[in-house]
């Protein structure tokens, strides 16, 4: 998916979006973020249609879809929003049998296909099917919203603030659900949120935007934190990006000390592949001077603070 000089203007004026670019790669989440008013959520509706761009192109794959009817577009594009906006009337099943239905599938494919996407975001069908939005909770209905906006097995998968109606707990259980889902189905996402830290756990790029929709720095999250591209994403990330940057960097065994021959190495464990982050929690919650990293259970090498304090 391609966003080519898209821009917005409305009649009095307001320049929401002005000449925005951006390359999604099929396959990767997309995260948007800056300060409010920046534009982010109007990126997001311009590509599905709710709201026509001014100028420019947005293409998926060789289609312009600001030449398309768009209703037909958004059954091919996902979207979760932050209240969910479940029909209230409807069944969890009715709910995200929704776009299948619409398309034409038959009875027998939509029910499996509900069945399966329920299972897919860890909602038993026998349990939860039947039941009605008000009979969840708010994490149990997120988990319903994304169910709904997978069921016809879109091109791009939209999520506007998805987690941010529900309490921080519930909210990390989420991402890390969501991580899982995306690890199996690799859906084309873009995700919309102004909380830094969901940015750098969830995205393998992060778009930040300023004020009109300019794109300030759009790069891995490791780069936009150890590297940010003007003095706005410098501010914006903030003086403790340091300690973001810890949680996307994995451990490798390259920025390990060896291990001592014919001698155990003693510090809290940590595995191989795990964060930065998680071996400074375990170096500060020790007292330790150092972590020993293990694979399969068996230390491969051992990371000191001075280390640890190099990467951020």
């Amino acid at each position: 998916m391609a966003l080519e000089g898209v821009r917005k203007r409305y009649p009095d004026g307001t320049e929401a979006v002005r000449e925005l670019s951006l390359d999604v790669k099929a396959g990767e989440l997309v995260v948007l973020i800056g300060p409010s008013g920046c534009g982010k959520s109007t990126v997001l509706r311009m590509i599905n249609r709710m709201i026509e761009p001014t100028g420019g192109r947005i293409l998926l794959g060789d289609e312009d879809v600001t030449r398309v009817d768009p209703v037909r577009l958004r059954r091919r594009i996902g979207y979760v929003i932050q209240n969910v906006g479940l029909f209230p009337h409807q069944t969890v099943r009715a709910n995200v049998a929704t776009v299948p239905r619409l398309v034409g599938w038959s009875r027998d494919r939509v029910r499996g296909r509900v069945d399966e996407l329920l299972e897919l975001v860890g909602l038993d069908p026998g349990t939860f099917a039947g039941r009605y939005p008000h009979e969840l909770s708010g994490g149990q209905r997120q988990r319903v919203g994304v169910a709904r906006a997978l069921a016809a097995d879109p091109v791009v998968l939209l999520m506007d603030e998805p987690f941010s109606a529900v309490d921080p707990i519930v909210r990390t259980r989420l991402q890390e659900e969501f991580l899982r889902l995306q690890a199996e189905v690799r859906k084309t996402i873009v995700l919309v949120t102004h909380d830094l830290d969901e940015a750098v756990r969830l995205g393998d790029r992060i778009a930040v935007l300023s004020e009109g929709g300019h794109l300030e720095q759009y790069d891995t999250p490791a780069a936009v934190l150890g590297a940010p591209a003007t003095p706005f994403v410098r501010e914006f990330v903030g003086a403790d990006r340091g300690i973001r940057r810890l949680v996307v960097t994995p451990l490798r065994r390259e920025m390990l000390e060896p291990v001592p021959a014919h001698d155990a190495p003693a510090g809290p464990a940590v595995p191989l592949g795990g964060s930065a982050y998680d071996a400074l929690a375990a170096l500060l919650t020790s007292d330790a001077q150092r972590v020993v990293v293990t694979d399969g259970g068996q230390p491969v090498g051992t990371l000191d603070r001075q280390r640890l304090f190099e990467l951020m």
